[in-house]
């Protein structure tokens, strides 16, 4: 039997006048046509013109049955308590027009078979057990009586009105789109200088170096579009539940945003990819709002160089030495910021000295007086601005997320396929980072991933172990071995040794790092080497101070020239790296110690430690744990990088070492809320030196009403001793959780099989500011079921549960259609479940789980309807908020117990 049978031998005559019946009359005024008709609000068998009683649509959907029925022939064939099924079946469909989230003129557009569908899925248990035929049957009726529906619909008499209303108001929304896209259009004279500067753009940013790439016919550089891995950003990261967007959409509704990013985590690529993709209008949907828009790329560090001041809008494109800027209509960018056209692109806030930096927000706050109008990101390093540091200038923050585990191998894999190199060696790499806790927590971002797969090729699959041997590798193969393998050492007047280039460059390294320079006058450059070659006599005899200087920039591999007349390294990593090696030599320590809290200077102080000696490592590390001119958190940083620095501190006093490892005791294990929140900010050093949960000694059993005062003591004593080990184990899972990186999913799985409610609390929580597989594969996964509720946020969340085996225990924390919940959650398992989010005002879904004991509802809505809560026959106790009004309670089944007051914790 088919549906369409059915509709075609139900002749309107016939359910027109029952379909009428569904819905209450139109009264002249009753309704508004600037406003939408809820198909809820038209229903007759509820709200306050309520004329059709339950057992009234219980009659309609008999009948409708019965004709169907009839007039299809099965009449016999169907045994009459299936029919009776259909019949309810089809009232519990009927009555989810009651629930419709849509108005009239919506459910037209819908069609008629699409909201049968959807009737008929809010009750999907209606049919269970039923025969192919009954369902069928159900199917048909309802489908007849969607489209008799939705022709009642077409003949009310606000409908029209209602529907030319929608028209108009679709037309005017296109109409505001196509203005927004003339305002966005140049003014004839400058449309062809637009188009060259779109090219300019296209071409100046459309490439990125494959970084320490060294083979014969590979590449230098790869196409951005093939180069670009796209990242995630998190909104407000230290919420307990941050938004995370994909970080190409950063500006995808908001018009200012701070973006912060560890060094080389993408934030340089992302703005080349939002211009190049902003030039060429190669825009997805969700960057449409681009379209049309003019960017700007303004790293501060080249703005800045040799002290110039900020420039003017006039002066952006001979700032950053573009080459038609000359060609430039007078008064262009002016017309384009006013007109609200501009995409502006600050990069590197964190690459100017610090004392610059409110001169930066100066210049920055009078450009959103005189052009407020356009979209602004400004990047920086996490810690180098202050939280909110231009949230009083309307800018979101974001932080830049790490690289997950998915991330890492697609980079490897990309990497490889666009060098064209064996598939052997990525595999061979994945393996090698997912196995090796040191080696993963280094590939966290595009540079060090990059500089990873150069190394393990360079080195035929062998890398080394740690991360000072890993540079030096580096800098073995960026500085020498490149050239001499590829013979480019026999050519050329200048031969410099592979020590010879490392004290070179760190001479120029440490000068920008005392200097407060990511970028460097080439001036100051040749300067610098004119007063050091003279102790170099095997250098200086082969050439001009300008000629090593060209040489050093042209083989080192570590240098560039972002313009003719500035230098700086390529990542400051290495900048960092070499600073640290000639402030070593130069016995520098006390200007080390001196800078050693602000963050520009953590790298530096770790690879100093590295490179120094032993006596040299004693004079460092005293110095910074027993410095005082330096506020509380800016001591506690410092104990906690003396103690991150003992990794490389491979020969070290005793004392010294005990003294430093006293000091972070005092720090960690945090022993407060706030002490773990205070770790928290200081930032990753800190995961570094969390450590694993201890034992937990045995906790006292129930004392007997008769106990000794000695004996109540005694367990006293016990309960304390365990809740001072449980606590340290809950402030240190607090203080990891908000760092959302590979390196915390590995401290925190540590703690996966604490026994203690509020560390599993904690863990089961942070589930949704990580990648969704790893952290449920390391963490929850294996966290104990008794007494916690795992909180899922989206679909793949829920996925990853029932792959688990699902939970008995399940919090709702985002949003998820009602459907795709009851697919995806075991149905056998469910037994307390907590909804945070809208799931609707319909409850009867919840009859799918017949293992459901206890319901906890706690959303933002002032009323919540108890009624269709009818058929959950197996729930016992249900929870609401305090204040909460009920509606319908009587129908709940007399075994339910209302509770008022959701707990305090999942």
């Amino acid at each position: 039997m088919e549906p369409a049978v059915i509709g075609a031998r139900l002749a309107s005559s016939i359910v027109g006048p029952l379909v009428r019946k569904l819905f209450v009359s139109e009264g002249p005024g009753a309704d508004l046509v600037d406003r939408p008709v809820a198909v809820s609000g038209l229903v007759s068998f509820r709200g306050e013109k309520r004329t059709l009683s339950d057992k009234d649509l219980y009659k309609i959907a008999e009948e409708l049955v019965r004709r169907a029925a009839h007039s299809t022939g099965v009449e016999d064939e169907l045994p009459s308590f299936e029919k009776r099924a259909v019949v309810h079946a089809v009232t519990d469909s009927l009555r989810s027009l009651g629930t419709l989230a849509m108005d009239d003129v919506q459910a037209v557009r819908l069609g008629h078979l699409a909201l049968s569908r959807q009737l008929r899925a809010q009750n999907r248990t209606a049919t269970l057990g039923l025969s192919h035929d009954a369902v069928t049957l159900h199917a048909g009726v309802m489908d007849t009586a969607c489209l008799h529906i939705l022709n009642f619909f077409t003949q009310r008499s606000t409908f029209v009105p209602r529907t030319l209303l929608e028209q108009s108001r679709g037309i005017e929304e296109l109409t505001r789109k196509i203005d927004a896209l003339i305002t966005r259009s140049p003014p004839p004279a400058d449309g062809p200088f637009e188009k060259r500067y779109a090219h300019y753009i296209a071409a100046k940013h459309g490439k990125l170096s494959i970084f320490g790439l060294d083979l014969s016919g590979a590449p230098e550089s790869w196409r951005l579009d093939v180069a670009y891995l796209r990242l995630d950003a998190a909104v407000d990261a230290l919420s307990p539940v941050p938004t995370v967007v994909s970080a190409d959409h950063v500006l995808a509704g908001r018009d200012r945003v701070l973006l912060r990013g560890v060094a080389g985590s993408g934030k340089t690529t992302l703005i080349q990819w939002l211009a190049v993709s902003t030039a060429n209008k190669s825009l997805n949907e969700q960057l449409l709002y681009l379209y049309g828009l003019v960017p700007f790329v303004l790293p501060l560090r080249t703005l800045t160089r040799s002290g110039a001041p900020l420039p003017a809008p006039d002066g952006f494109l001979s700032a950053v030495d573009c080459p038609i800027a000359g060609s430039q209509p007078p008064g262009w960018i002016d017309r384009v910021l006013q007109a609200g056209r501009g995409l502006i692109l600050i990069d590197g806030i964190d690459e100017i000295p610090e004392d610059d930096r409110g001169d930066a927000r100066r210049w920055l706050r009078e450009l959103l007086s005189a052009y407020p109008d356009n979209r602004w990101l400004v990047t920086s390093r996490p810690s180098a601005v202050r939280e909110r540091w231009l949230a009083e200038d309307d800018f979101a923050e974001l932080d830049l997320a790490p690289m997950n585990r998915d991330n890492i191998a697609e980079f490897i894999q990309r990497w490889h396929k666009a060098a064209g190199i064996s598939d052997q060696y990525a595999t061979e790499l994945l393996r090698a980072v997912r196995a090796q806790q040191d080696l993963s927590g280094l590939a966290v971002n595009p540079l060090m991933c990059g500089l990873i797969c150069a190394l393990h090729q360079d080195r035929r699959g062998y890398l080394p172990d740690g991360r000072k041997e890993i540079y030096d590798a580096a800098l073995s193969m960026l500085l020498f071995r490149r050239d001499r393998e590829r013979g480019v050492l026999k050519s050329g007047p200048i031969h410099i040794s592979e020590a010879e280039h490392i004290q070179l460059i760190q001479k120029l390294a440490y000068w920008m790092i005392r200097n407060g320079r990511s970028e460097m006058n080439r001036t100051d450059a040749v300067e610098l080497l004119r007063r050091v070659l003279p102790a170099m006599p095997k250098v200086a005899e082969q050439g001009t101070p300008e000629a090593v200087y060209r040489h050093l920039l042209v083989r080192s591999g570590l240098l560039r020239e972002p313009s003719a007349n500035s230098m700086d390294f390529v990542h400051r990593t290495f900048q960092d790296y070499l600073g640290a090696k000639a402030a070593v030599e130069e016995l520098d320590f006390d200007f080390l110690i001196a800078n050693a809290h602000l963050d520009q200077w953590e790298d530096v102080i770790r690879m100093a430690v590295a490179h120094a000696r032993p006596t040299e490592r004693t004079h460092l590390l005293t110095g910074l744990i027993r410095r005082e001119n330096a506020s509380r958190q800016g001591r506690d940083r410092l104990h906690l990088l003396a103690a991150a620095c003992l990794e490389h501190a491979t020969e070290l006093d005793p004392a010294v070492r005990a003294e430093v490892q006293e000091r972070a005791a005092a720090l960690i294990p945090p022993r407060s809320t706030d002490r773990a929140r205070a770790l928290a900010a200081i930032g990753p050093v800190v995961l570094e030196l969390l450590t694993g949960p201890r034992e937990l000694p045995p906790r006292p059993a129930a004392l007997d009403p008769f106990a000794t005062d000695e004996q109540k003591a005694e367990a006293a004593a016990a309960e304390a001793a365990y809740q001072a080990v449980a606590d340290e184990a809950y402030f240190t899972v607090l203080t990891a959780t908000p760092i959302a990186t590979d390196a915390a999913v590995e401290v925190l799985a540590l703690y996966r099989d604490h026994p203690d409610l509020r560390v599993r609390s904690e863990l089961a929580q942070a589930w949704s500011r990580y990648d969704t597989d790893l952290y449920g594969q390391e963490v929850v996964a294996h966290l104990a079921e008794d007494g916690l509720y795992f909180p899922v946020s989206n679909l793949r969340e829920l996925s990853a549960l029932r792959s688990f085996g699902g939970r008995s225990r399940i919090k709702i924390t985002g949003e998820f259609a009602v459907d795709e919940f009851i697919a995806t959650c075991p149905s056998q398992r469910l037994t307390h479940l907590w909804v945070e989010s809208d799931m609707g005002p319909a409850w009867d879904w919840l009859s799918h789980f017949p293992a459901l004991r206890v319901l906890t509802i706690e959303t933002l809505h002032p009323s919540i309807d108890l009624s269709t809560l009818e058929r959950v026959r197996s729930l016992l106790t249900l929870r609401v908020p305090e204040d909460a009004e009920l509606v319908g309670s009587h129908l709940l089944p007399e075994s339910t117990k209302v509770v008022r007051g959701c707990p305090s914790t999942a």
